[in-house]
């Protein structure tokens, strides 16, 4: 049976130390600040920033929500961000997704700082990532927390296989980047990937990203694996699953985390670590 990686117990201990951090730059006379900005009624997206907003108080950080309403124009929102962005007391903005169609949603991770784009976003970090540059910059979080994760339980990463189910801007092609960056071999598979198992079966690491419950089976996992499923479904009977099929690929794998207790939890702490480092970075 695979080894769990255990999400929750690692969050725990990267809170503790980002808690650590807080205190010493208090003594400094910086105070990182979080600022989310909301738009519209998603009650998912309710749940995220109260969790969000929770967690940062536990951990010291300044934590402003910033709730507006669904009509709410493209314009207002620009408008609201230049503020944040000239506001020298705030460190990291973030704007809730999925946001109303009426908003372009590039245009609004484009008018976040580079420097307070706590979500790692922005083109100009994304470029960062991408040329592997040695300067300090943000990076996506889920995928930043899963490197986290990879290296604290030693999952080699140099030469091996990794393959990556899913494309997005926030998981999978971030993920390819920091994968390639630690010199190991990626390929990333799609909805348009034909024989997805043909790949995925190749593959030492195997990180599933698409939203789509139970996809990856125990089949179509070698044998020893580290398998991160970063999806969070609800089943028919409203219980939370992943993307990858836990009961047939925990024989399977090596190395597996579990949905919920895996990915979850270190997104959240991998965005407040990412604030304190952003308010390091500002002085």
């Amino acid at each position: 049976m695979a080894e769990l990686i255990d999400g929750k117990q690692l969050a725990k201990k990267i809170n503790e130390q980002t808690k650590v951090s807080v205190t010493t730059l208090k003594a400094q006379g910086i105070d990182p600040k979080l600022v989310v900005i909301i738009v519209g009624d998603d009650e998912a997206s309710e749940i995220y920033v109260r969790n969000k907003h929770r967690k940062a108080v536990q951990i010291g950080i300044i934590s402003e929500t910033k709730r507006l309403p669904k009509d709410t124009t493209q314009a207002e929102i620009l408008t609201l961000i230049d503020q944040y962005n000239q506001d020298k007391t705030v460190h990291g903005i973030m704007v809730q997704s999925p946001l109303p169609e009426q908003i372009d949603e590039a245009a609004i991770t484009r008018a976040i700082l580079p420097a307070k784009d706590v979500d790692g976003f922005n083109p100009e970090n994304v470029g960062k990532l991408y040329t592997n540059s040695d300067q300090n910059y943000p990076v996506s979080c889920t995928p930043k927390g899963i490197m986290t994760m990879l290296r604290a339980y030693q999952v080699k990463l140099a030469g091996v296989n990794a393959v990556i189910v899913g494309r997005s801007n926030i998981v999978g092609r971030p993920m390819a980047a920091l994968l390639l960056n630690a010199s190991a071999t990626v390929t990333v598979v799609h909805s348009h990937t034909k024989d997805m198992a043909t790949y995925t079966r190749n593959a030492d690491i195997l990180v599933v990203a698409t939203g789509i419950a139970n996809l990856i089976k125990g089949d179509a996992i070698k044998p020893g694996a580290t398998v991160i499923d970063v999806g969070m479904n609800r089943d028919e009977n409203n219980h939370l699953t992943g993307d990858v099929d836990f009961d047939s690929a925990q024989p399977v794998a090596g190395k597996i985390t579990p949905v919920p207790g895996g990915v979850g939890p270190m997104t959240i702490a991998t965005l407040m670590q990412q604030t304190v480092e952003l308010a390091k970075w500002s002085e």
